[in-house]
């Protein structure tokens, strides 16, 4: 796969050193750390190539506008800002770096199942606020309790591994991980219809595709535990968002740490009415945002890109072409 491709366009704050590699590499590189849909459709049709994370979303009319476009960049995991199937119809391909903010990730699950378990974050309010509430918000170990690992891609691995050091019995599942791989992490594979009974905490790190949209709803709840926990630094659209909070205000849900939404910003009254419940830590996207991360994912699409340029440069590996270029 080889593409000729001379000026890039780099949005959404991905790292400085994205920038300096492609350039060091003869391309001419515009960055924008952020920009509107309007400006995005005003700039677009300049560029051979665009680099965007999660803010940026790549439609059908972004595509269209862009006449040049010959390859989108996720600096990050998946891709569902993207519209794959338009940018396949056209011969756009699409690639992301998907292990590059995994830790970044992993480490803002554990927080929060950490704040989850000890009501960290309503304990500090109440005592900013002047109250000493110690016995309300006596909370419970992390160690001997149940938590399932909804997709066991990079992040769910790294999350199973320090969760089974805090003692915790790691259940999981993925359709594409072999009971011996799980095994690897200190993490027993099921079927989905085994563990909703068991988990005492969920946390969610599958993609968002057709078979995973709504993928924890009524049905599913209803064979939870009652008082089951809820972490979602994977994806919004993973929840149906009417049957949480049902949930929630029945405490079949005793809380939840949420760090994605399916609108972001979110405006949605439904989405802020999740987001204000007081068994709800409400984050905004912030699983990929370090210092360390954003480094990370910003070399690796760079490198990734030269490489469509001149195969070979870097020993980075595409993570994922959605579609091969027709070209």
């Amino acid at each position: 796969m080889l593409l000729k491709i001379q000026n890039v366009l780099v949005v959404d704050g991905v790292g400085a050193k994205c920038a300096e590699v492609l350039t060091s590499h003869g391309m001419n590189v515009t960055t924008i750390p952020k920009i509107t849909k309007a400006e995005l459709l005003k700039e677009i049709p300049n560029f051979e190539a665009l680099v965007v994370r999660s803010a940026s979303q790549v439609t059908k009319e972004v595509l269209d506008a862009g006449a040049k476009l010959k390859v989108v960049c996720r600096a990050g995991a998946g891709v569902d800002n993207i519209d794959v199937k338009a940018a396949g119809q056209k011969g756009i391909g699409v690639i992301n770096a998907p292990g590059a903010n995994a830790l970044s990730a992993c480490e803002l699950t554990c927080g929060l199942l950490l704040a989850l378990s000890r009501h960290v974050v309503p304990a500090a309010a109440s005592l900013k606020a002047g109250r000493w509430d110690r016995a309300l918000y006596t909370g419970s170990e992390l160690n001997g309790k149940t938590l399932a690992v909804l997709g066991l891609g990079r992040v769910g691995r790294e999350v199973a591994l320090r969760m089974h050091a805090f003692g915790m019995t790691v259940i999981g599942f993925d359709p594409f991980v072999s009971s011996e791989q799980c095994q690897e992490f200190r993490t027993t594979k099921m079927e989905l219809n085994e563990i909703w009974p068991l988990a005492d905490y969920i946390t969610l790190h599958t993609p968002l595709i057709e078979s995973t949209k709504n993928f924890i709803n009524a049905a599913v709840l209803k064979q939870c535990k009652k008082g089951v926990k809820v972490v979602n630094v994977g994806r919004g659209g993973l929840i149906h968002e009417q049957d949480f909070l049902d949930a929630l205000k029945a405490g079949q849900v005793s809380g939840a740490a949420l760090d994605v939404f399916e609108q972001e910003p979110p405006t949605d009254a439904l989405t802020l009415e999740i987001i204000k419940h007081p068994a709800v830590i409400a984050t905004p996207h912030l699983g990929a945002s370090t210092k360390e991360a954003s480094f990370r994912v910003g070399l690796e699409i760079a490198e990734q890109l030269v490489n469509l340029v001149k195969p070979g440069t870097y020993d980075t590996p595409l993570a994922e072409v959605t579609r091969v270029l027709n070209n």
